[in-house]
């Protein structure tokens, strides 16, 4: 399936994401204006501008939307705080919907706070992440199950974002992922893919998309070396898909590993989200009916799109269509 035909059929394509929906906080700060406190002493970053986006799974909606999908939807829990509006703002804008978005009080919105010099236009003091340290209420699993197996029959595909990095995780708990791996393994006709950053191994009968550090520290953690094959095996799902940065993507399915290679147009600026838009676009391409190693051959396309923009971007059809052309791949 070449990429005009994948985005020839997209307008039919409807696409769940669950999990960690997150909020991007893009604060620009004046470093003239680094005053110290007068109650601490402590100089302080002076924000004079702020600009919100949707991140981790969020990105990856915004992604599909962009692409062209019929219908995009997000599965996760966010606060009943400032920053779960803004995220719920941020989704609408983007032409998400997001009415499986669970609000909670007992949930912190899972926020990064990007801080960026006005000067240079360079993200140069560290990033203040809001994050949920414990597990989530039993209560609010159940309900993050109960939605999923409720809504997944409208769905013609499912992506995992699974980015919380704490101990306990995040939205993708065990039960939920139980929930998942069950779906995925009822109805092989829906595409699941899934990406986490900490717990790869734990997906069952799904396509995983781990980068490479997360491939191999999840090898390690399950069976105490690096063997792509093994996960493939231990996961089940029809392939995975170990993406490699400038050297491209690895494929283990029923065949050889192959490995295949970047975008020969894409000029990197900011591969800040590149894993977003790669999944993006295998989902969207596995959810009109391509097969896996045309679905990747795509979601590289789109993932070359957005490393060539600052900050998490994403890619239009026109952009696709574009950079494919270098590949053969436009049909």
């Amino acid at each position: 399936m070449t990429c005009a035909e994948v985005l020839s059929a997209a307008g039919h394509a409807r696409i769940l994401v669950v999990g960690d929906i997150c909020l991007d906080r893009w604060c620009h700060y004046d470093a003239s204006l680094s005053e110290a406190s007068r109650e601490t002493g402590i100089p302080r970053c002076a924000v004079v501008s702020t600009s919100v986006s949707p991140g981790g799974g969020g990105t990856v909606a915004v992604n599909l939307v962009a692409l062209g999908a019929k219908r995009v939807s997000v599965l996760g829990v966010a606060g009943k705080d400032g920053y779960g509006h803004e995220l719920r703002q941020a989704l609408s804008v983007g032409g998400v919907e997001n009415d499986l978005l669970i609000a909670d009080e007992s949930v912190t919105t899972f926020t990064y706070t990007k801080l960026i010099n006005v000067a240079t236009g360079v993200e140069d003091l560290p990033r203040v992440d809001f994050v949920n340290t414990g597990l989530l209420l039993a209560s609010v699993e159940e309900q993050v199950v109960q939605c999923f197996r409720s809504a997944i029959g409208a769905f013609d595909a499912v992506v995992v974002s699974d980015q919380a990095e704490t101990e306990y995780g995040g939205v993708v708990t065990r039960n939920v992922r139980s929930a998942l791996a069950e779906g995925a393994r009822s109805d092989r006709s829906r595409a699941f893919v899934a990406d986490s950053r900490k717990r790869v191994e734990h997906f069952r009968h799904m396509i995983a998309t781990p980068n490479e550090s997360e491939a191999n520290e999840a090898c390690r953690r399950a069976f105490g070396s690096v063997d792509y094959r093994q996960l493939h095996r231990m996961i089940g799902g029809p392939a995975l898909v170990v993406t490699m940065g400038g050297a491209g993507a690895w494929l283990l399915d029923g065949d050889a590993p192959r490995l295949f290679e970047p975008c020969p147009g894409a000029e990197p600026v900011d591969t800040c989200g590149a894993g977003d838009s790669l999944s993006a676009g295998l989902a969207l391409a596995l959810a009109v009916g391509a097969d896996v190693e045309s679905a990747l051959r795509f979601g590289i396309i789109v993932a070359g799109v957005t490393i060539g923009k600052p900050g998490t971007g994403s890619a239009t059809p026109s952009e696709v269509l574009t950079m494919a052309e270098p590949t053969g791949a436009r049909g």
